[in-house]
């Protein structure tokens, strides 16, 4: 039993300190204090508001060591590497299909696609005959720290799309997808169709959006020693879009079996979660300012190295995946690239952001899909 009385703060003292919550507190004593006689008293009920609140931090606890002694790591060999420059590598898995080359977003490591043994989009789609090409940005030295988005997309993603086949299908994840829309309106002659998958657009749809760029001149001071937002921010930036699904996450993981295969995909997803690179500062400010801030895609003001990145100028064919759960890009802020590219095939993926490329159930969700889209193109 928790020790409740004397180190717990007064239920009617400062907490809950926003006025809402305080107008709620005031609500439940209201009702309490009005209970029929023999009903459970306001001290009991706050005794029983907090045995559940302890029973929820024990499963937290919980959830949290087992994940820790769990003995899952991840095992998979890289494929060859076709290209490199500097930080960044296409690594290549073989087949002599249609070749697919798929771009990553920059502030995550780029094997969330090729996970672990089963749950790998590339090694899904080289089994169905296509050759999957994965460019790895890798961890900013000092000359990316210094990169743009224009560096990154009319230098390094530019040479990657020249070392590799032409006539490829050029694929971006999330902010990658910004990347690789941006490419291939650059570069149509070596790009034959476009996937963009879970990728934002109209930033005025995030309704975390406006928040994000305020924080960007208190994220100045802490960009400038290393030129980079480091990794301990951008995982404190995403906590920020759902703060209680963390906590919520480890509570379930509690109560799986730890030898089943649900229990190791969580390991692995957690693993790759935790293993963040940071993001140059002078894209920070770009994203931050010019994408949240400013919603400058959206508004047809992003441009890269002068040409404006506009969706209704890619005529080849184009597949937008879009997650319904998605927390970190919402339906609402993809839909509309979706409905700016002629003719582009719209398929509405029933999972969340990272559930729809490396979940229990993305090959459903994304993986067949997209491969029966190729298939046909």
């Amino acid at each position: 039993m928790p020790p409740f009385a004397p180190g717990w703060p007064s239920w009617n003292g400062g907490w809950p300190r926003s006025k809402a919550g305080q107008a709620e507190a005031a609500r439940i004593a209201r009702a309490l204090a009005s209970l029929e006689p023999g009903a459970p008293s306001p001290e009991a009920f706050r005794a029983a508001v907090l045995r559940r609140l302890w029973r929820q931090d024990a499963a937290l606890l919980r959830g949290l060591a087992a994940y820790r002694r769990h003995p899952h790591l991840r095992a998979l060999s890289d494929p060859p590497v076709l290209w490199s420059e500097g930080s960044a590598r296409l690594l290549d898995y073989g087949g002599k299909g249609r070749p697919v080359l798929f771009v990553p977003s920059l502030v995550n490591r780029h094997y969330v696609l090729d996970l672990d043994e089963g749950a790998s989009l590339m090694r899904h789609l080289a089994g169905r005959g296509f050759r999957p090409l994965l460019l790895d940005w890798g961890w900013p030295g000092p000359v990316e720290r210094r990169f743009t988005l224009t560096d990154h997309i009319a230098g390094r993603l530019e040479r990657a799309l020249t070392a590799a086949p032409a006539g490829l299908v050029l694929a971006g994840y999330c902010m990658g997808g910004l990347l690789a829309l941006a490419a291939a309106l650059r570069r149509p002659d070596r790009v034959a169709a476009l996937a963009l998958l879970a990728t934002p657009w109209d930033f005025s749809a995030d309704p975390q959006a406006g928040g994000l760029a305020r924080l960007l001149p208190g994220l100045e001071p802490l960009m400038e020693p290393a030129g980079a937002l480091g990794v301990d921010m951008l995982q404190s930036l995403f906590a920020m879009l759902d703060p209680y699904a963390i906590p919520e996450k480890f509570r379930a993981f509690s109560r799986l079996d730890p030898a089943g295969d649900r229990a190791r995909r969580f390991v692995a997803l957690e693993d790759w979660l935790n293993d963040g690179v940071p993001l140059p500062a002078p894209v920070a400010r770009e994203t931050l300012g010019g994408w949240y801030g400013e919603n400058a895609p959206a508004r047809g003001a992003w441009a890269v190295a002068g040409l404006p990145v506009l969706p209704r100028d890619w005529r080849g064919p184009a597949f937008v995946a879009i997650p319904a759960r998605d927390r970190i890009v919402p339906p609402g802020s993809a839909l509309p690239l979706a409905a700016a590219i002629p003719g582009a095939v719209t398929h509405v993926a029933q999972a969340g952001h990272i559930g729809m490329v490396a979940g229990q159930g993305a090959e459903a969700a994304l993986w067949r899909p997209l491969g029966d889209w190729l298939a046909a193109l």
